[in-house]
């Protein structure tokens, strides 16, 4: 029997989304022959204004060139469907003869599925296939996109700590990670030894306060004559509130269009200079903000990563044919293994880094921690220690 699947990208871009698109397009196919595959444009919005890309019908060739390419190639959008555009979206895929509807995204996406499953009554199956260099899935060992990302901020510490061997001073990388601290900690993963930086990791799951953080400078500072300090965007002061609120003026705190405070804008690394240069006025800092780098670097695409990516993807299909649901990865305890979980697992949570997986009473990975990053991203690179 011929099937219409509909599969679109929701969220922030990864270096292997792509895999997950193209790895559910080629099962679709060899589970269905005849299938059609529709790609919507934008996500969401895609199925609404009926703006699609036949997928089914591009050959294999280019589609596996696609798959090993960073960002959305469908283009992506940051909606967040409520009751009233899920009806806009469910008709449109009525419309569409849609038999299934994969999105891959996070925990928004899993949330729109859910309220689509809702409504839809059984008609057509709804799949949340994940995405996310945040790492913060419910049910999920690790992401796909995660590791990727990942190896990136490990590599940008790794170099930086070297960097200012050579000359001493201090650094902060801001790394994004709005509620969870999973890509910052990856910071650590490849550090050389004790000595070694980042010296210094503050996650959002963890108040920060800047009177404590300069102390925590000043000791590292006195003890390795450097200081390698890793931020996440969210990090939150002892209140609750972004750090960046509590000490930039209103008028000057830079939102996006939906008033959403923008966490990775100028305003946290200006943050930071002031706390330095007004509690270490004479040391020599330096405040980057890594951005949007990590999530998409073409140089940095894990094949492990990408192949998770893919058969995430595949396992989309295997799900809608069951009903639908979300792909989740685990961990066996010896390797990776892709499971289907209830879309309410899923759906609008947010997965914290674990607390143990940070030392008690100090802003540095445990045992535990260290453990998990390096699992996920094993060193890629022997380097000699320097002799300073």
């Amino acid at each position: 029997m011929s099937a219409t699947f509909v599969i679109a990208q929701g969220g922030g871009p990864t270096a292997v989304i792509n895999q997950t698109l193209v790895g559910a397009v080629l099962e679709a196919k060899k589970r269905h022959p005849g299938a059609k595959v529709l790609g919507a444009r934008h996500g969401v919005r895609g199925i609404r204004d009926g703006d699609y890309v036949e997928l089914s019908a591009v050959p294999e060739a280019q589609l596996k060139l696609v798959a090993g390419t960073p960002s959305a190639a469908l283009g992506s959008t940051r909606d967040k469907p409520d009751a009233a555009y899920c009806d806009v979206v469910l008709t449109g895929l009525r419309k569409a003869g849609a038999d299934a509807f994969i999105y891959i995204g996070g925990n928004d996406t899993a949330g729109t599925q859910q309220i689509l499953t809702d409504a839809a009554g059984g008609s057509m199956a709804f799949v949340h296939a994940p995405k996310t260099i945040d790492n913060d899935l419910v049910d999920n060992d690790h992401t796909p996109g995660f590791i990727s990302a990942g190896e990136f901020v490990a590599a940008a510490f790794l170099s930086v700590d070297l960097d200012f061997r050579a000359l001493p001073g201090v650094y902060v990388g801001i790394v994004m990670g709005r509620h969870a601290g999973f890509l910052t900690a990856a910071s650590a993963a490849w550090r050389l030894d004790e000595e070694s930086g980042p010296h210094l990791v503050y996650v959002p799951e963890r108040g920060f306060s800047p009177a404590r953080f300069i102390d925590d400078v000043k000791s590292t500072l006195d003890r390795h004559k450097r200081c390698i300090v890793a931020v996440s965007e969210g990090v939150s002061a002892e209140d609750g509130r972004s750090l960046v609120e509590t000490i930039v003026p209103p008028e000057k705190l830079e939102r996006d269009a939906h008033g959403n405070l923008k966490l990775s804008g100028t305003a946290l690394g200006a943050t930071f200079e002031q706390i330095l240069a007004e509690g270490l006025p004479k040391a020599r800092a330096r405040v980057d903000t890594l951005g949007y780098l990590p999530r998409g670097a073409i140089s940095m695409i894990s094949p492990t990563d990408a192949k998770e990516a893919f058969e995430a993807g595949a396992f989309a299909v295997e799900a809608a044919d069951k009903g639908g649901g979300s792909v989740a990865l685990q961990f066996d305890g010896e390797k990776t293994v892709t499971k289907l979980v209830p879309l309410a697992n899923v759906a609008g949570k947010t997965r914290h880094m674990p607390d143990d997986f940070l030392k008690s009473g100090e802003n540095q990975l445990s045992e535990a921690g260290l453990a998990y990053f390096r699992r996920l991203l094993p060193n890629k690179f022997e380097v000699g220690k320097p002799f300073v």
